[in-house]
């Protein structure tokens, strides 16, 4: 581990020099050092598609391009009228390039018809269009009529702007020479937005449909959009409560104009539907050099991040590709400086040394040979000990593999229980159930990936376990892997399992938070009993019968210090982050209100049917 340290610091300090990410524009810099042109490009079909070029009007020399596509509107629209910044950040407009916006097929002043997670189509005619082909033609266009083009494009994009870049990597046009997906929407079912393992997120899908999935029938500008739906309480835990269960609040708000809406319901399962808008298994040949972005607290593409990495890698094994990975929310790698995030601190300006050592670097080394990019394979921030680690691999081969058992009376430990009879039982209401977060929230927080859990563990309807004070750091890596045994007096069930790290006493205060005690969310994830078996069948569970609820969580990174305590809360309620299950088998949504039901749930932790996660620390 030495060896890796000492390698990425060696990284840091060689390229250290090359960029500084802290730059403040002066008010108008854009308009007064770039060109703007709005063009109607046509794709293979005719399609025409609202692009936007930003040129350097300084023609003393040849630039690169950043293309991104997007459906959230390449605005502000007029030749007159110009962003503020180019790029992710204002490093990137003063570095020279042309930066190129496109509106995606059927989104603002975009022609065509928008789909969701278009499916990748490979055997398309020499008119049909998916997304990599909407790219395809877009390069071809710049390439043939851009002027001062040095011949070399690159792509990026956050959420669903780096699912078009992902995208751009099957049948990639030979321009595209660098492409950084950054937590890339992957897949809306596993566990993405608006499913994880099955479940649907309620509260992420109505919100965003509400609004994003709106027809538009013609070409639009902002100012014509539909208003963002207004929750008509300020507490959405009682909106959502209130409301009855999802398909209660899908027939009584938007349910006849809102395609996508529909089509979560229609699609319970993981069936044809889903399957034809993966696009990772098209991902191969993969040409460009890649680097993929992503935060271990973002409450959106997580999933999408490590899967995007883990994917290529495994498809393309000589291709050039990297991981890079901090502490930050969704898109906070360009969104703050990254020192914190709720009430956790990281010691440095995380998103800074992401900014000055990755993402302009990279752009810059692919596109205009400028500066030695040599990053490492996987660029880590490690939370609790604070430290960026480079890795050969990730998840790294320098590892452990440790399980943690629960125990009775609330005991979590490395030592599998030895008596034949150890169980918790205890009663959950999905009329009563457990909030993701303590307080009033008036909408999702982005906080909750790393809140405190205090309010949670002193409910009866959320099993704890924690260890003893730990004799030394322990630092997890990698995926975590939930094996529980449980018992259900209904006929289905949900399971959310949070690891945490609780804080000693007299552990330092921030930002006047009392940190005594406090439970830091690491990773949490949740699984439908349902499909324990796998996603495209339901299955019920039977009654009183010792259970195999097996599902893996996101990856961590994360240093548990000396002094500190692992807990694990396990529940079967997580809302309104996701639909409440009503504890009685139904293949779809077709439960109504009046369905839910208390059941009495146990998890077992004996020595025939042991509950425990597995990891890999650091050695």
């Amino acid at each position: 581990m030495k060896k890796v340290l000492i390698i990425f610091s060696v990284f840091l300090i060689t390229i250290s020099l090359q960029v500084k990410a802290q730059v403040t524009l002066e008010p108008n810099y854009v308009k007064e050092h770039y060109e703007k042109k709005e063009i109607a490009i046509p794709m293979r079909d005719g399609v025409k598609l609202f692009t936007t070029i930003y040129t350097p009007k300084d023609k003393s020399q040849q630039y690169p391009v950043l293309l991104n596509r997007t459906p959230y509107t390449v605005g502000p629209y007029g030749e007159d009228k110009f962003k503020e910044s180019l790029g992710n950040f204002p490093a990137m407009t003063t570095e020279g390039y042309i930066f190129v916006y496109q509106d995606v097929r059927g989104k603002w002043m975009s022609e065509g018809t928008f789909e969701d997670i278009r499916p990748t189509n490979l055997k398309k005619g020499k008119r049909e269009i998916d997304e990599s082909t909407d790219t395809y033609d877009l390069l071809e266009w710049l390439s043939k009529n851009l002027q001062n083009y040095n011949g070399k494009a690159g792509m990026y994009g956050i959420s669903y702007p780096g699912f078009y870049s992902t995208v751009s990597l099957v049948k990639t046009h030979p321009s595209l020479k660098a492409v950084s997906p950054q937590a890339p929407v992957t897949n809306w079912y596993m566990g993405d937005d608006f499913h994880h393992n099955g479940i649907l997120f309620t509260g992420d899908a109505f919100k965003f449909m509400s609004s994003f999935g709106i027809p538009r029938p013609k070409p639009i500008t902002p100012d014509q959009a539909p208003q963002t739906f207004q929750y008509p309480s300020k507490d959405v835990y009682q909106f959502y409560l209130d409301a009855g269960t999802a398909k209660d609040l899908k027939d009584k708000y938007f349910a006849d104009s809102v395609k996508f809406w529909n089509d979560v319901f229609a699609h319970p399962h993981y069936d044809q539907f889903w399957k034809d808008r993966e696009i990772l298994p098209h991902v191969k040949n993969v040409k460009p050099a890649v680097m993929i972005v992503g935060g271990f607290f973002d409450a959106e593409d997580t999933y999408g991040t490590f899967e995007t990495y883990k994917t290529i890698e495994k498809q393309n094994p000589n291709n050039n590709s990297i991981l890079v990975v901090g502490p930050w929310f969704h898109g906070g790698w360009v969104r703050g400086d990254g020192s914190s995030f709720g009430d956790i601190q990281f010691d440095q300006k995380t998103s800074v040394t992401y900014q000055e050592q990755f993402e302009l670097p990279f752009f810059n080394y692919y596109l205009k040979g400028k500066g030695d990019f040599k990053a490492s394979e996987a660029n880590i921030f490690i939370t609790g000990s604070n430290q960026w680690k480079a890795f050969e691999k990730w998840p790294p081969q320098e590892v452990e593999d440790k399980k943690l058992y629960l125990q009775p009376q609330g005991k979590l430990g490395f030592d599998q229980v030895k008596r034949t009879d150890s169980w918790d039982e205890y009663v959950s209401d999905p009329n009563k159930p457990v909030p993701y977060q303590a307080g009033i929230m008036e909408s999702r927080t982005r906080e909750y990936m790393i809140d405190d859990q205090r309010f949670a563990s002193s409910r009866p309807d959320v099993m704890v376990y924690q260890t003893e004070p730990l004799a030394a750091d322990l630092t997890i890596v990698g995926p975590i892997k939930n094996f529980l045994k449980v018992s259900t007096s209904g006929t289905d069930a949900d399971y959310v399992v949070k690891l945490i790290d609780v804080y000693p006493a007299n552990s330092p205060s921030f930002n006047n938070k009392v940190m005594d005690g406090y439970q830091m969310l690491v990773r949490g994830e949740i699984m439908a009993g349902k499909y324990r078996n796998g996603f495209e069948k339901a299955e019920a569970m039977q009654p009183g019968f010792v259970t195999a609820i097996d599902y893996t969580m996101p990856d961590v990174a994360h240093t548990f210090k000396k002094g500190h305590r692992i807990m694990l809360q396990v529940q079967n309620t997580w809302f309104p982050l996701a639909e409440r299950n009503p504890q009685q088998f139904f293949e779809g949504y077709e439960a109504t209100a009046g369905d839910y039901r208390k059941a009495t749930h146990r998890i077992f932790h004996d020595v025939n049917n042991s509950s425990y996660i597995q990891f890999a620390i650091l050695k």
